[in-house]
């Protein structure tokens, strides 16, 4: 009787440890490898238009907004938070279409959208028609998280962003001369007026400032994050200036869910550039997540069928990134170009322009 009590004491207390490992086991977060993927925009970017200092201008503002996003993934932050810290530094560089250094509509003003959407939740916030605001893809941000709306345009996102406690900033802060003159260069060959220079811009330069890449280099200009966190969640951010000499208040798709922004961990997060009207059409971002979800294909065979066989059947241009939730990565375009960069946990960045590029 006491080996049998010796022998059920000992069996009790291997069940016990094991228990209490199990619950310890379950009690501790699973962590995720991060990953993220980046893009600048696309259009008729090609080696023969742009030189070497801008091409390292570009890969260098690119490699930046990388780190940046990766850091605070790194750190175990959020996707969200990693989206928004990478648009931060693209929205601030005049090279890119986005914040400083936006497109011109045809009335000679900036107007900005911005789009943000959670994978984990598929809450979302979006805001278009921007005047005023800094750093659009944190408006969109409080957007989704201070208010009961998902989309915001015009004084009312403006006024909203004041109420966010966002930073303002005069409208000419978006000004550049690159931007301006090449607006004033389309609007002469469309035949249309030229708006006065707007207030607080600088002087006028004695001479006009040479273009230092195709005119279209920037036609389906937009920026554009998606983020994998250590917790497993996806999300996708985008912001953009819109098209040069836009008019009538003209919004794309970058501001529309489903359309130019998508991100759900059933599926996938996308972040598109191109000729917003096509992309509506579409629903480009959230056809690829569907393509992933519903047929089961791979995170580069959705991208590239919504790309290449759908979006070009009906005469559409430009290209998505996507991440999934297992830590796959994809981009694809139809255009000569598309500034783009991703980087997964343990892995090395990787930065492409030209579409003869990996």
């Amino acid at each position: 009787m006491k080996k049998t009590g010796k022998i059920r004491n000992l069996l009790s207390g291997a069940i016990m440890v094991t228990t209490l490992a199990a619950a310890s086991a379950a009690q501790k977060p699973q962590t995720h490898p991060w990953a993220i993927v980046i893009h600048g925009g696309a259009g008729i970017i090609e080696r023969a238009s742009m030189d070497p200092k801008t091409d390292a201008a570009y890969r260098a503002s690119l490699t930046q907004a990388t780190k940046a996003g990766a850091e605070v993934l790194d750190r175990g932050g959020s996707s969200l938070d990693a989206i928004e810290a990478a648009i931060h530094i693209l929205e601030d560089d005049p090279l890119f279409n986005a914040g400083r250094g936006a497109d011109f509509a045809a009335d000679g003003k900036n107007e900005l959208d911005a789009a943000i959407m959670d994978g984990s939740n598929l809450k979302a916030g979006a805001v278009a028609v921007v005047t005023r605001t800094r750093h659009p893809i944190s408006l969109a941000r409080a957007v989704m998280e201070k208010s009961h709306h998902v989309l915001l345009v015009g004084p009312g996102a403006d006024e909203f962003s004041v109420y966010a406690g966002l930073e303002q900033v005069d409208p000419s802060f978006f000004f550049t001369e690159r931007r301006w003159q090449s607006l004033v260069r389309q609007l002469k060959k469309e035949g249309l007026p030229v708006p006065p220079r707007p207030a607080g811009a600088p002087p006028a330069p004695p001479v006009p400032v040479a273009e230092i890449e195709s005119p279209d280099a920037h036609k389906y200009g937009t920026v554009g994050v998606v983020a994998l966190d250590r917790q497993g969640n996806v999300a996708a951010g985008t912001s953009t200036g819109g098209t040069q000499a836009k008019r009538w208040g003209r919004v794309g798709d970058s501001p529309i869910i489903g359309a130019g922004t998508y991100a759900s961990n059933q599926s996938c997060a996308v972040s598109a550039t191109g000729t917003g009207e096509y992309f509506i059409r579409l629903t480009v971002a959230r056809e690829v997540c569907a393509l992933v979800e519903y047929k089961g294909m791979s995170l580069q065979q959705a991208v590239d069928q919504v790309i290449h066989t759908e979006l070009t059947a009906i005469h559409g241009d430009g290209g998505v990134i996507a991440i999934a939730p297992d830590g796959q990565m994809a981009w694809s375009f139809n255009t000569p170009g598309m500034y783009r960069a991703k980087q997964a946990e343990g892995g090395k960045m990787e930065i492409g322009i030209f579409n003869d590029e990996p």
